[in-house]
């Protein structure tokens, strides 16, 4: 962990939850070993999109739509998201919860290879969230920092791998390593690249906001 137990809980203590809806299908979740996004990167985001009000969202990574939901049921009435799945059965999964929490009209689910859907996308985008394979990250930065408008935001979460990024290399495991270092020149690309304004937060498994100059 990034943050020690006793302080994780302690900020816990203060989550006021989500819709009921939600709550079911974090539960169903986890009881299903789907990855999903933590308690404290689920209030960082509902923040974001308060804060920055985005109306036309991207994510790479659906899942099974847990995410998706949360942001739509966090941001301005009217927005948009349209959301990127390359596994069969979550993408299958996203849908029939899209469609139960009655939100068709307002996801888009594309399915298929991220990297082939964003380069076929146009127009800008005021938010992405990044939550897909971590080894992609660095390979897939300048199509998505093509996709922000001015002023949007790159926010990409699971950036610090439990806290390994830390380690010696040699204290990784060999099957780990590729993630551990292309994820360190990620973090280095996105704090380091003058047209991004970057931030690297320990919350949840890390997450990093970085907003196009």
């Amino acid at each position: 962990m990034i943050v020690n137990e006793r302080m994780k809980d302690f900020l816990d203590s203060f989550d006021t939850g989500n819709t009921a809806f939600l709550e079911e299908l974090e539960k169903r979740s986890l009881r299903e070993n789907v990855p999903i996004i933590r308690r404290d990167t689920q209030r960082l985001l509902k923040t974001l999109m308060v804060l920055a009000g985005p109306m036309k969202i991207l994510e790479v990574g659906t899942a099974v739509g847990f995410s998706t939901l949360l942001m739509c049921e966090a941001a301005p009435e009217g927005a948009r998201i349209t959301t990127i799945e390359n596994d069969p059965s979550r993408y299958e999964k996203a849908r029939e919860n899209v469609s139960a929490a009655g939100r068709e009209e307002q996801i888009d689910l594309l399915f298929g290879d991220a990297e082939e859907i964003l380069a076929s996308l146009s127009g800008e985008w005021d938010m992405i969230f990044l939550d897909a394979a971590k080894a992609q990250y660095i390979r897939w930065l300048p199509v998505l920092k093509g996709l922000l408008r001015p002023g949007g935001m790159l926010v990409s979460d699971n950036v610090l791998q439990e806290g390994d990024l830390t380690e010696s290399h040699f204290l990784v495991q060999r099957r780990d390593r590729t993630i551990y270092k292309r994820m360190r020149e990620f973090l280095y690309a996105v704090t380091h690249d003058p047209s991004l304004s970057t931030v690297i937060l320990p919350v949840g498994d890390g997450v990093a906001l970085s907003v196009k100059q």
